[in-house]
């Protein structure tokens, strides 16, 4: 389980991430990232307390085209936990959403761990080096 604060719950951050964010994708997920909450960008923050020094907080998006309800709430905990590892790691004021692709229904936890870090490395969030934890 995420902590509390690490949690993107609002249908707003969602859409702001999204919307506003960077982008990395793999052929089962695909990470989108909004630094400091948007303010880097200029943009204005849907939560007036967000910004730097705050921490990462991440969401997770498993649509139905994953496969039904077990499926799904299968690979949103894998992923959960996989980002769980990888949170210290992420700079402060960082909001990513997880959107889990169809593939990831068969995928092996490794593999989705692989393509996380993958996805953060090229988002510039996780240096070359660096892995987000053990992907089991």
């Amino acid at each position: 389980m995420l902590p509390a604060a690490a949690r993107l719950t609002r249908s707003q951050d969602f859409g702001l991430v999204i919307r506003r964010g960077r982008r990395a994708g793999r052929p089962r997920l695909v990470v989108h990232a909004l630094m400091d909450g948007g303010q880097r960008a200029g943009i204005r923050s849907s939560s007036p307390t967000r910004g730097r020094g705050s921490p990462p907080r991440v969401g997770f998006v498993v649509s139905k085209a994953v496969g039904n309800a077990v499926v799904r709430h299968r690979v949103a905990r894998r992923l959960r936990h996989l980002m769980r590892d990888r949170l210290a790691a992420l700079p402060e004021g960082t909001d990513l959403v997880v959107r889990a692709l169809p593939p990831s229904a068969d995928a092996t936890s490794r593999d989705l761990g692989a393509d996380l870090d993958a996805t953060l490395r090229r988002l510039r969030l996780l240096s070359p080096a660096e892995n987000g934890g053990d992907a089991r």
